[in-house]
């Protein structure tokens, strides 16, 4: 009777790891970091056990596709698509191809998203925002294995590679303008402040911080879209709505701000474009700002003052922290493997156009 057939997952039964441990192992295609121990098991199980790997059919070219795989929570927000040009533009010189995992916000999309990743089998992973907080674990075990980069808020408790967005430092930045300029009753019109969406309260809370050291934060109106929005599939105007249907049921409700923000450019134009329509000057009657510097800001008819954080540099940089650990992880100089963890953060910076301007004194007539 002949023998059954010992199979990756005996091996690791035997050696005590994960079935996926074993397998990156034995195919040695992960550039994944071990330690020596845990290799050694592997090795004298799959001794002990006689395993043979099953042999794999060669690619037509003859060599494997060297592959980043990039989750992304939509494409319809300028700031993404600004995000993965900076991502494809340094993984292209490099040779590198990319697979693009757009979650939609959705749970269940970037779970599932997640475990095909031990079968896609990339040479790295780049979260462009946090991950939700019910797969903190996965990634992290993820990047125990291949080189992980998440772009994400700071805070956030992630033993991860991370290119940093301070979002409260945004906040500031945009309340401080505002104040220089006399605007002492404004309004915050943002998506849903969710918890799932912290990133968002950052922004906001660092704008009300600015506020309430200047004595005024009961001033600040914050109106922000209802949470069963996120639940939906984004459409390509989903931020502009917002801007836009915020800002007419503002006006319903007060003529008294001299300046509203959009925690975002799309929602910034959302908000002018509203304004406009109730024969609003901007900014003469009503000063606007947006966040993000997105490529539309500097073709509106008005250009958007707005806050520039270097967008597409965050990409090329998050691309940068996985090719070097690569090299970190292939060249091997001794029985102890190092351990980095890459920060990167750039200093945000005010941008002025034709949008924001001194504080009118006199209420808007009814």
């Amino acid at each position: 009777m002949s023998r059954n057939k010992v199979t990756s997952t005996d091996i690791a039964k035997a050696a005590g790891v994960s079935q996926a441990t074993v397998s990156m192992i034995l195919n040695k295609k992960y550039n994944a970091s071990f330690s020596k121990e845990t290799i050694d098991r592997v090795e004298a199980a799959v001794k002990e056990l006689g395993y043979v790997p099953q042999k794999r059919k060669a690619s037509k070219s003859g060599r494997q596709e060297k592959l980043l795989v990039v989750f992304c929570p939509n494409l319809t927000n300028p700031y993404y698509v600004m995000l993965l040009q900076g991502i494809e533009s340094r993984a292209k010189e490099q040779g590198y191809a990319l697979f693009i995992c757009n979650t939609q916000r959705d749970l269940k999309m970037e779970e599932r998203y997640l475990k095909m990743m031990w079968q896609i089998r990339p040479l790295g992973v780049i979260y462009m925002c946090n991950p939700s907080h019910c797969f903190l674990g996965l990634v992290e075990e993820l990047s125990r294995n291949i080189p992980v980069v998440v772009i994400n808020n700071q805070n956030e408790k992630l033993d991860v590679d991370v290119v940093e967005l301070d979002n409260s430092k945004l906040g500031r930045l945009m309340a401080r303008h505002l104040l220089e300029l006399g605007h002492r009753r404004v309004a915050y019109i943002a998506p849903p402040l969710t918890t799932r969406q912290k990133q968002r309260s950052k922004r906001v809370e660092g704008f009300l911080k600015e506020y309430e050291a200047a004595g005024i934060r009961e001033n600040v109106i914050i109106k922000a879209a209802k949470e069963e929005i996120d639940k939906d599939i984004a459409h390509i105007d989903s931020e502009y709505m917002i801007g836009y249907e915020l800002t007419r049921e503002l006006l319903g409700e007060t003529k008294d701000v001299t300046a509203i923000v959009g925690l975002n450019d799309m929602i910034a134009f959302g908000i002018m474009d509203a304004l406009h329509e109730a024969k609003l000057k901007v900014p003469g009657d009503v000063s606007v700002m947006g966040c993000d510097n997105t490529l539309f800001t500097r073709l509106h008819k008005v250009g958007l003052t707005t806050i520039e954080h270097f967008v597409i540099f965050k990409g090329r940089d998050a691309c940068d922290i996985i090719m070097k650990k690569i090299a970190t992880n292939a060249s091997k100089y001794s029985e102890i493997e190092p351990v980095s963890i890459y920060h990167v953060e750039y200093e945000p910076k005010l941008i002025v156009r034709g949008t924001t301007s001194y504080a009118r004194h006199k209420k808007i007539k009814n």
